[in-house]
C-alpha cells in the first residue's frame, strides 16, 4: 500500500511537472506590429493640390519638378511645397500672404484637407 505522505509527494511533483511544461505547450505567433512608410513626393504632391482645391483655391502655378503649388483665393495666396529629405522622406509645408485677416483659420482647414488625403 502507498503512504498517503508519498502520494502527495508524488502528486505535488507531477503538477510541478505540469506547470514547468506548460509554457511549452503554448504557442505565441509573431507579433504584429505597423510599420510606417514613408511618403512618396507624387503622393504628397497630389495631396498638396487637392487639399488646396477642396478649400476653394483656384491653382495658379503648378511646378512638380520644385515641388511648388501656388493658389489664390479672394486677397490670400498660399504656397503649398513639397520637400524632399536627404532620409527619402517628404516634408510638406503650406504658407500664406496676402489678406490673411479675411479668412485666418484658411491655411488650417488646408492643412487638415492634407491630412485626410494622405490617410492621418
Amino acid at each position: 500500500m502507498i503512504r498517503p505522505v508519498r502520494t502527495r509527494a508524488l502528486a505535488r511533483a507531477f503538477a510541478w511537472a505540469l506547470l514547468a511544461l506548460a509554457p511549452a505547450a503554448c504557442y505565441y505567433g509573431p507579433y504584429p506590429y505597423a510599420t510606417t512608410v514613408p511618403a512618396s513626393f507624387d503622393r504628397s504632391y497630389n495631396a498638396v493640390i487637392g487639399a488646396m482645391g477642396d478649400n476653394g483655391l483656384s491653382i495658379l502655378m503648378e511646378d512638380r519638378p520644385a515641388g511648388r503649388v501656388v493658389g489664390r483665393r479672394g486677397g490670400i495666396d498660399m504656397t503649398g511645397s513639397v520637400i524632399s529629405q536627404p532620409d527619402g522622406s517628404v516634408r510638406v509645408e503650406f504658407t500664406t500672404s496676402g489678406a490673411t485677416a479675411q479668412d485666418p483659420q484658411l491655411i488650417d482647414r488646408v492643412t487638415s484637407a492634407y491630412n485626410a488625403r494622405m490617410g492621418r
